[in-house]
């Protein structure tokens, strides 16, 4: 095998998007690259290797072994250079480095959870910090932290992974919503029977499985959705019912399209943590974007 020069440090993030991806066709959205650039850098890589690194063909995209021992190595590899740069940046008192956050989606407009606020506060310190943003399911987000593909992530976690730290850092108010042009929309409060709840068309949430209906007793999903913007089509189009966080599911009730249904009832509070893996020496980058997660948290609820 040849020795790597800086080059190859590019080949190596090619080729670990398109592992993790799945193939070329994923892979060519996630890096904004042709199928044939992407061909050109795996075959490019695979020479300065010296060995096969996938299959591709009819059969589908899949990992030889040494395939699966570079990408092993190679996320490795990455994770050293991320320490090294915080390394040299500490020795400067400086953030110095790639943070990788991965968040829930449908939270910019929650004061406590958007990060929109957090961040701003810490890139006023942290302006050299890459930031890398990504939106997925509480499952995504967990296994992408436990492979080490997210350095932080925030969302109603299972707190279930082993080697994962879990920081309590917010409860979101979620309720039960119908559309303008359902016919529970219009009834009075006092005419929503469970019995009509149970006859209504329910979009659950997938990532939550069957949670929802759990919660309403209701004996079957018609729809399932994993975007909260979904969500809102959903409950929008008149037809379904399901929930919503509060933050969002108010900002359209306010405009005439949506109604809560049964607060009292239905209404509950999602725990939502952030969630960084345990490991030995220090993570300033990731500690300082936690501090400021938790106290913008705080300083919204002591408001």
């Amino acid at each position: 095998m040849r020795r790597l020069d800086n080059i190859d440090l590019r080949l190596l993030r090619v080729f670990v998007v398109l592992a993790e991806e799945g193939g070329f066709h994923d892979a060519q959205i996630a890096l904004n690259l042709s199928q044939s650039t992407l061909s050109t850098h795996l075959a490019a890589l695979e020479r300065k290797l010296g060995g096969q690194l996938c299959e591709r063909g009819r059969a589908g995209f899949r990992l030889t072994p040494f395939g699966e021992a570079t990408l092993t190595a190679a996320k490795r590899l990455f994770e050293d250079i991320d320490a090294f740069h915080g390394r040299i940046g500490r020795d400067q008192r400086r953030l110095v480095g790639r943070l990788r956050i991965g968040i829930v989606d449908g939270v910019v407009t929650n004061p406590q959870l958007g990060l929109q606020t957090a961040l701003s506060r810490y890139m006023d310190y942290a302006s050299e910090v890459f930031v890398d943003l990504e939106l997925g399911t509480p499952h995504d987000l967990e296994r992408a932290l436990m492979d080490g593909a997210r350095d932080v992530v925030v969302g109603p976690l299972s707190q279930k992974v082993p080697g994962i730290a879990y920081v309590p850092l917010h409860r979101e108010p979620q309720a039960l919503y119908c559309g303008r042009g359902h016919r529970l929309f219009d009834l009075p409060a006092s005419a929503i029977s469970h019995a009509r709840i149970e006859e209504a068309l329910f979009s659950v949430r997938g990532y939550r499985h069957l949670d929802d209906l759990y919660r309403v007793n209701h004996p079957r999903a018609s729809a399932a959705i994993v975007q909260m913007e979904a969500q809102v089509m959903m409950i929008l189009s008149g037809r379904f019912i399901g929930y919503l966080p509060r933050h969002i599911g108010e900002d359209w009730g306010a405009r005439g399209q949506m109604r809560v249904l049964k607060p009292e009832a239905y209404g509950f509070d999602s725990a939502h943590f952030v969630a960084t893996r345990r490991r030995g020496g220090e993570q300033p980058l990731i500690n300082a974007f936690v501090r400021e997660l938790k106290a913008q948290a705080g300083a919204q609820v002591s408001r």
